[in-house]
């Protein structure tokens, strides 16, 4: 089977959302391609087989729309060609404006009783070049969306236009030839059309622009230069020379140009674009420090681990443009819409002229009537509501160290009434130490932890690295023996052979499943204590206990609260046994957990609360935040948070999963949106940003239908001019834009 490549195209010519929806079902029409088109970034994500398509064949597809496209190129080279684009938007507005201002001066000389028109001539020479060179992309664009079997806004503008337009050049022709038609001429409603179409297109552009900004901030980030030590000589090199195993200095004040280990010097290191986390980290020889990170004092000499697209910021720029560049469910109204949107409004232009026409007989009036319903009809409100507020909300997520896989994630992490969460590494630090060494009489300590050392050593469980470092921290040296036979048991502990005897060091579970006596009140005492106790056995015979504590993250007793606040279940997951779980979930305030839970059974936990549906007995919720009601009877929308190899089947059956940073990159792979902060307030912070994302999309949703519902009557009876139809349909895109910005000042809950 082939694989699916992946190539993200730049899209010029698109003006509404009905282009991106043509756009993206010419491309999903061709064989084995699945695309997506985004409005609000001008880009299409295609996957496609390349037995089937290549790169030129996506391109002629886009062409043939009526549209253009390139592979997209770095961010630098875009940005100056979106800057050289506005700037001859700007050039085109400017001349347009100059000749439509005769035009609009008589017609506000009007609103104060002063007749002075311009002679017939004078309008039609002063609208025709506006009307025909500012106002070609227009044309062409209808054009090209009519020839590909669509209707877009340009189809509106076109016919609305051109209409005003000929209209006036037939009146104006007539009197030339005393033919004498009484009929009011109209170039400075089409002239003023174009020019304020051509000024809202202008004002979208530039807050479009704004609502990538947190992304060219990151891009921005990285510095441009590093100070390299090659050959023993100290140089400066582009960022870009740099390879892996580089030393390079970082200076006070200075960032760090790639992701890298301290070698020498000790500083701290401002972490805020990274993490969100505006207190500066400490670093000594073995740290390690980020791309984009600020040097605030001291010397750093550090080794290059990661350089390119290989580093965090890296990856973080890439989760970004991939959130910015997906769709939400909720965008699929809009697109549906949007599809039948132009042709609907056609008819209804045509309805206008004909009942204007037939019932008052006038047809200036008919024929201006329909013009005012196909200019305020514009469909861009609509298709810009959710992409916009997207992009934005992706953007300041990832400044506060929150990074969103998918536009689906953000969307369904609002509705969110449970949270399951691990234990270990997600509300504890993940990092247990050894707290007691209990062994039987007749055993030393040292005999204890050097045997539970000796079988550790084969194991990568959180609970034999501690053993280790226990070990090693005591200098206790770990005998060396012939080992035979290790095996582990998941979720229980381990077995071996050493010089010929059989020892088991595992859950005190495991140990009684053996046969093995243990004394259970010793061993509850330590668990109530919030510990967890193993027990290591030879040959049948018990040897004794070794209590392990993990702390509780600082935050995640806060988190667990805001949480609770906000209207959401929290629900804890334990491979400890019932009173350690207790125990845990107490000190977090969790009144809710799971214990002895096997690694294997933590998916169909989630799977559980997924198909469990809120009690009678909780009433009726209303979360102002959240916007939506919270009711009986309703399945719950679960959430799961965790950070090892285990816990990623977990997390892939989550609605919505989160990872946090110090967790495993499968888990990381598997969640849909990565916590930067190993802190478990950051989903918190995700939930409050979903909410706030989702009121703007549906404040601007609204927004866009009432602009549409109240324009369209308005028009077709009659109460609406040309000119103030295109003036309320330009500002109606900019206000959408404008109010998803207002996303930007969403804080975080700390």
């Amino acid at each position: 089977m082939t694989t699916p490549i992946h190539i993200d195209l730049q899209i010029t010519g698109m003006h509404c959302a009905s282009c991106s929806a043509r756009l993206e079902k010419i491309l999903n029409q061709l064989p084995e391609v699945a695309a997506t088109v985004n409005i609000a970034t001008e880009k299409a994500h295609i996957d496609y087989n390349p037995q089937q398509a290549d790169l030129a064949a996506l391109i002629k597809a886009v062409q043939g729309a009526g549209f253009d496209a390139h592979q997209l190129r770095d961010f630098a080279a875009e940005k100056q060609d979106r800057m050289a684009a506005y700037r001859r938007e700007k050039i085109q507005f400017a001349i347009a404006a100059l000749l439509t201002l005769p035009l609009l001066g008589e017609m506000l000389l009007m609103f104060f009783g002063i007749h002075a028109m311009l002679p017939g001539w004078l309008q039609f020479a002063l609208a025709t070049p506006v009307q025909f060179w500012s106002g070609r992309r227009f044309y062409a664009g209808a054009w090209s969306s009519l020839k590909s079997g669509g209707s877009n806004m340009d189809v509106l503008v076109a016919l609305g236009t051109s209409a005003a337009y000929l209209l006036s050049c037939a009146v104006l022709l007539a009197n030339f030839y005393g033919m004498g038609l009484d009929q009011p001429i109209y170039f400075e409603a089409s002239a003023t059309l174009i020019t304020l179409i051509l000024l809202g297109k202008l004002l979208e552009a530039r807050a479009k622009g704004k609502a990538s900004g947190a992304l060219e901030a990151l891009i921005n980030l990285q510095p441009k230069l590093a100070h390299v030590e090659r050959d023993g000589v100290m140089q400066e090199l582009a960022v870009e020379q740099m390879q892996a195993g580089d030393v390079f200095l970082v200076r006070p004040g200075e960032s760090a140009p790639v992701d890298g280990e301290v070698l020498e010097g000790s500083s701290s290191m401002d972490e805020a674009m990274l993490t969100g986390e505006s207190l500066p980290q400490n670093k000594q020889p073995g740290d390690k420090v980020y791309a984009a990170t600020l040097n605030q004092n001291g010397l750093l000499k550090c080794r290059a681990l990661a350089v390119g697209a290989h580093t965090q910021l890296a990856a973080i720029i890439r989760l970004v443009e991939q959130a910015q560049g997906s769709k939400a469910a909720i965008q699929r109204l809009a697109d549906q819409i949007s599809a039948v949107f132009v042709p609907v409004v056609l008819v209804i232009a045509l309805l206008t002229l004909a009942g204007w026409w037939l019932l008052g007989g006038e047809f200036t009036v008919a024929l201006i009537n329909a013009v005012s319903v196909l200019v305020i009809a514009c469909p861009c409100a609509l298709g810009l509501a959710t992409p916009t507020a997207i992009v934005v909300a992706t953007g300041r997520a990832a400044q506060a160290g929150i990074l969103v896989k998918d536009a689906a994630a953000l969307e369904r992490a609002h509705k969110l009434s449970v949270l399951v969460v691990d234990k270990t590494g997600t509300l504890t630090e993940g990092k247990p130490g050894v707290t007691d060494l209990l062994p039987t009489p007749g055993i030393s300590p040292d005999e204890l932890l050097q045997t539970a050392a000796l079988l550790a050593q084969g194991s990568t469980h959180p609970l034999s690295r501690a053993l280790l470092d226990h070990a090693q921290a005591q200098a206790r040296q770990i005998a060396l023996a012939q080992t035979s036979g290790i095996s582990e048991v998941s979720g229980h502990g381990l077995r071996a052979e050493i010089d010929g005897e059989h020892y088991l060091l595992g859950s005190p579970a495991f140990a009684m499943r053996e046969s093995i006596a243990i004394d259970e009140q010793q061993i509850l005492a330590l668990q109530q204590q919030g510990k967890t106790v193993i027990a290591l056995a030879r040959s049948g015979a018990l040897l004794g206990y070794i209590a392990f504590a993990d702390q509780l993250r600082a935050s995640s007793r806060a988190a667990v609260a805001q949480l609770s606040a906000m209207g959401i279940r929290v629900v804890m997951l334990s491979g400890d046994n019932h009173a350690t779980a207790q125990a845990i979930a107490a000190q977090a305030g969790i009144a809710e957990f799971r214990a002895e839970v096997l690694p294997q059974d933590k998916a169909a936990q989630v799977q559980s609360l997924k198909e469990s549906v809120i009690p009678a007995q909780a009433g009726i919720q209303l979360d102002k935040n959240a916007g939506f009601r919270v009711k009986p009877g309703m399945t719950n929308l679960v959430g799961m948070v965790g950070d090892g190899i285990n816990d990623a089947p977990a997390l892939a059956a989550a609605d919505v999963s989160f990872a946090m940073r110090s967790g495993s990159d499968i888990a990381i792979e598997a969640a849909d949106i990565t916590l930067m902060r190993n802190d478990l307030m950051g989903v918190a912070d995700a939930i409050s940003l979903s909410r706030a994302t989702l009121r703007k999309i549906r404040q601007n949703l609204f927004f866009a239908f009432a602009y549409n519902v109240l324009g369209i009557p308005l028009a077709m009876l009659g109460m609406l001019n040309p000119v103030i139809a295109g003036a309320a349909m330009a500002m109606s895109s900019v206000s959408v834009v404008s109010n998803a910005l207002l996303l930007k000042r969403w804080k975080r809950q700390t």
